[in-house]
């Protein structure tokens, strides 16, 4: 369950990256899934929500959690989060791994398969 200031716009966000389709949708929350059905990840609204820092900054809001996603091609699944509203967080720690935040500023991790 993320939360979020805007659920339809985060929903739409997910479910274009992921190539997931929304099962449920209205201002109070969302939930998209995968075709077969295996998972889903649910979006609530948060009309007080603020954004957490990437990296970690003592005094502000924290991170609560981040998903992570494999792909075939880093580059390539990184250009389209961008296309899709992402932003790419100024702080890469690993070498294989591209750290992004979503729109609502949730981080997220993009990661080579193999």
């Amino acid at each position: 369950m993320l939360d979020a200031p805007d659920v339809p716009a985060l929903a739409h966000f997910y479910a274009d990256l992921l190539g997931w389709k929304i099962a449920k949708e209205d201002a109070e929350g969302a939930a998209i899934g995968p075709v077969d059905g295996v998972a889903y990840l649910a979006i609530q609204s948060s009309p007080d929500y603020v954004r957490p820092l990437w990296p970690a900054v003592n005094g502000s809001q924290q991170m609560m959690m981040h998903l992570d996603f494999q792909v075939s091609h880093l580059e390539t699944a990184v250009a389209h989060a961008l296309e899709l509203g992402a932003e790419l967080a100024e702080h890469q720690p690993q070498d294989d791994v591209r750290v992004l935040l979503d729109p609502a500023g949730h981080p997220f991790c993009l990661y080579l398969d193999g």
